[in-house]
């Protein structure tokens, strides 16, 4: 069997599933509930001065028939003394020595951030991660996203943590900023030794639209908070793979944002992520999903012929673009198995009304629609809106021989440059007339 083991910057634990700082890893007894189901690691919920929260606390957001795509929370850090935390993270490393615990830490002065640094080592923690991203609450305190979006700030911190650590120390980054690379740099001159994203998304869920009141609602109220679960994985990978590629920022990725199964961590793995952390999953499922990841993941990295994590990590990168360098003469198209359609014409208004006008009906009253290959640019969006597996695929028509790019466009001058430019790629789609709109 292939081997699981991971090590982020000198952290090791038995496999790369660790779960993320949050309401799942708020007590000693959850984390070793988890890490008796097979969780690698935990990084504890936040720590710093015990604060109050209210009541409620989560606001969710549901699409058709599947629940908590998204998750919203107005939740801090710990309430719980610090003294407490420290004594539990102690008595779990006792019983699951190999396992990693990872203290996450949010104060304000320098004095602070050396004393709760030398506490946490001195209760046994295996590294330390820098909460720089919770984007309510915390941060109108100074602390939290308001850390994270300022890098000349976060490099500080970073330093004046370094001064006194002697555990790895991950820095958390917040994604509500415009170049994800910045505070990761900063992280880097500031000496962490790895860092971790995406943290939660400052949002809004929704409206009590009779109450006229955001949710979660507290006493007819409500605030921003922060967005997490499978709807923000996109947002996350694309964060992660921006870090990976990026030559300033060559140390150790933790990738966070929507992971709830093995597939979800492996895209993490390929894009550049040593492990993954996990919460929101946690949160509507509960720990036992480990039991479907690990031999998930055994089963892919043996059907790929991994032996080791470091064998995937990262192997994606190398075919993330920028558009310019996308291959012009690739040409796919559209093809419809009439043996699998069930004839709910999804896609036919999709491309009429959506995208290219290239699927028609018949007029002999059969209700399988048809391509009109000629008009077809290869969009995808039938295939996408298809409610049938492998009804709609789309085929590949150039015979693979050419290669240019937009980049090579420009370098030979084919580039079109005026309005009314010949060398447009849409000038020879055909499109119907707007009159005909009128005539169906």
């Amino acid at each position: 069997m292939p081997d699981l083991s991971s090590n982020l910057a000198g952290i090791k634990s038995p496999n790369p599933f660790w779960l993320a700082s949050a309401p799942p890893t708020n007590s000693g007894y959850q984390i070793m509930k988890a890490f008796d189901a097979g969780w690698g690691g935990a990084v504890w919920k936040t720590l710093g001065v015990p604060v109050v929260n209210v009541s409620s606390r989560y606001g969710g957001v549901n699409y058709r028939d599947k629940r908590l795509i998204g998750l919203n929370n107005i939740e801090l850090i710990t309430d719980r003394p610090l003294a407490d935390n420290l004594r539990e993270i102690e008595e779990v490393k006792k019983y699951f020595p190999d396992h990693a615990v990872i203290a996450s830490l949010m104060v304000e002065s320098k004095e602070q951030w050396h004393q709760i640094v030398k506490d946490v080592q001195n209760a046994g923690a295996d590294g330390i991660e820098l909460n720089f991203g919770c984007p309510h609450g915390m941060c109108e305190r100074g602390m939290g996203s308001a850390v994270g979006q300022e890098p000349k700030v976060l490099e500080t911190i970073v330093k004046w943590v370094m001064e006194v650590a002697t555990i790895p120390v991950i820095v958390k980054l917040t994604p509500n900023i415009s170049d994800i690379t910045e505070p990761a740099m900063a992280a880097v001159r500031g000496g962490g030794d790895a860092i971790s994203l995406i943290n939660t998304i400052q949002s809004i869920v929704g409206v009590d639209i009779d109450n006229f009141v955001p949710y979660p609602i507290v006493d007819g109220k409500s605030t921003n908070g922060g967005y997490c679960g499978p709807a923000v994985k996109p947002i996350a990978l694309n964060m992660l793979k921006n870090c990976a590629q990026h030559e300033g920022v060559n140390i150790p990725i933790s990738g966070i944002g929507g992971v709830e199964n093995w597939r979800d961590a492996v895209e993490y793995f390929l894009l550049g992520a040593t492990n993954v952390q996990v919460c929101t999953a946690v949160m509507h499922f509960g720990f036992g999903i480990i039991r479907e990841m690990i031999p998930g993941l055994e089963r892919y990295m043996v059907e790929k012929g991994f032996n080791t994590m470091d064998d995937m990590i990262g192997k994606a990168l190398g075919n993330v673009k920028t558009w310019e360098n996308l291959n012009l003469h690739y040409k796919v198209t559209a093809s419809i198995d009439s043996s699998k359609c069930i004839e709910c014409q999804l896609c036919y208004t999709a491309c009429e009304d959506g995208a290219h006008q290239a699927i028609g009906l018949h007029k002999d009253g059969s209700r399988i629609p048809y391509i009109i290959e000629e008009n077809c640019v290869g969009c995808n969006l039938c295939s996408l809106v298809c409610p049938v597996e492998n009804c709609i695929t789309m085929v590949r028509k150039d015979d693979g021989q050419k290669h240019e790019t937009w980049k090579d466009f420009g370098e030979a001058d084919k580039q079109p440059n005026t309005f009314n430019d010949e060398r447009a790629g849409g000038i020879h789609h055909w499109v119907p007339e707007p009159s005909d709109a009128l005539k169906k």
